[in-house]
């Protein structure tokens, strides 16, 4: 009889010891759980802040990009201005030695022109006449150019008109006569010929 209550007294205790186990086992579970989840978390929370960070590095890294190309497109601007400026001062640096010197090949031309109303003066004509186109060929070599005027079409771009002179012997706006001789210096208009340029004669009321 003692037997038998003592074995039912051990299967009592075992029972009561695997309730025990089971509890401590869902316990662990659940806090390993917890600890999986929350590490879960953390990871999640430093990996959406690493790409937060990288998005900013990636916009800053496109911005200095983007001014190092206006800045580069700026300088290569700014070479081609200045090869332009420099180029441009190299052809017309003798602007203003061609302006002093056409005073005298103005005087020239007036004293062959008077000279050639006189008489036994040929020399004289010929000293000037050698002078004055020793010193155009030389301005011609620095680019010096005369315009063509008598007896073209009238061009404000390169005519002043001083005079208009009516008359049937030619069409209108032609230029007559030239008071003063017009010059390019390479392709820049250095100075216009002054002129008189023909208009049609008004027809009289009578």
């Amino acid at each position: 009889m003692k037997d038998q209550e003592r074995k039912k007294n051990n299967r009592n205790h075992a029972v009561s010891g695997e309730g025990r186990g089971d509890n401590v086992l869902e316990t662990l579970s659940n806090e390993l759980r917890s600890h999986i989840e929350e590490d879960k978390r953390e990871q999640e929370k430093e990996t959406g802040e690493l790409k937060t960070k990288l998005e900013e590095r990636e916009k800053e890294v496109k911005e200095h990009y983007d001014r190092l190309l206006r800045v580069a497109a700026d300088f290569e601007n700014y070479k081609k201005r200045a090869t332009r400026e420099k180029e441009d001062w190299v052809k017309y640096a003798n602007e203003d030695l061609m302006k002093a010197i056409l005073p005298f090949v103005d005087n020239l031309e007036r004293a062959l022109n008077h000279a050639e109303k006189g008489e036994n003066n040929q020399s004289v004509l010929e000293g000037l006449r050698l002078t004055l186109q020793q010193l155009l060929q030389t301005l011609y070599r620095f680019g010096l150019s005369p315009i063509e005027s008598i007896g073209k079409p009238f061009d404000p771009t390169v005519h002043e008109a001083m005079i208009a002179v009516e008359t049937d012997q030619h069409e209108p706006n032609y230029v007559l006569e030239e008071f003063q001789k017009g010059y390019f210096l390479k392709d820049r208009l250095l100075r216009p010929a002054t002129v008189s340029v023909s208009k049609a004669r008004e027809l009289s009321n009578s």
